[in-house]
């Protein structure tokens, strides 16, 4: 039987990122994630919902989440679920989170954290190396050219 593991989820950063690298020098960062639900009750009241999620980033994901993102920070999480186990004082002991394969930060500058980190914010991408990505802001910057003094030839 076939199976699919895939998760994407929006919300804010529970708290500030903290980077660190493993004995093999592969960075990795343990982020908390909330979740909004927005529902009516069956009363006709709105009701928010949040859900804290775990969620654990690798590589160069982590190092540009690490530079440019901070408690509040909006995010968007690509991802597979993960279920780690443990036993402590005897007890069987399990945790479901996420392993974040794709980030995207949301939002615009001055909005919801990341100021103070050194750099513009804004709809940049960590992505897997073989995959070259542009934000608007990289583009719109761009001054000069090639020969025709023009737009560069970007991949889009």
């Amino acid at each position: 039987m076939a199976s699919f593991n895939r998760v994407i989820l929006v919300g804010n950063l529970t708290r500030d990122p903290e980077l660190r690298y493993i004995p093999s020098g592969m960075a990795v960062m343990d982020v908390g994630l909330a979740v909004n639900d927005r529902r009516k009750t069956a009363q006709g009241e709105w009701v928010e919902d949040t859900t804290f999620v775990d969620v654990t980033l690798w590589g160069r994901t982590a190092e540009v989440a690490s530079e440019y993102l901070n408690k509040g920070s909006p995010v968007l999480i690509e991802g597979r679920l993960k279920l780690d186990t443990w036993e402590k004082e005897g007890k069987k002991q399990s945790k479901l989170r996420v392993v974040g394969e794709r980030m995207q930060m949301l939002g615009s500058k001055g909005q919801g954290g990341g100021q103070g980190k050194g750099g513009p914010r804004g709809a940049r991408e960590s992505a897997p190396p073989a995959e070259a990505e542009y934000s608007a802001a990289e583009v719109s910057g761009y001054e000069g050219g090639g020969e025709s003094g023009g737009a560069p030839d970007l991949p889009f």
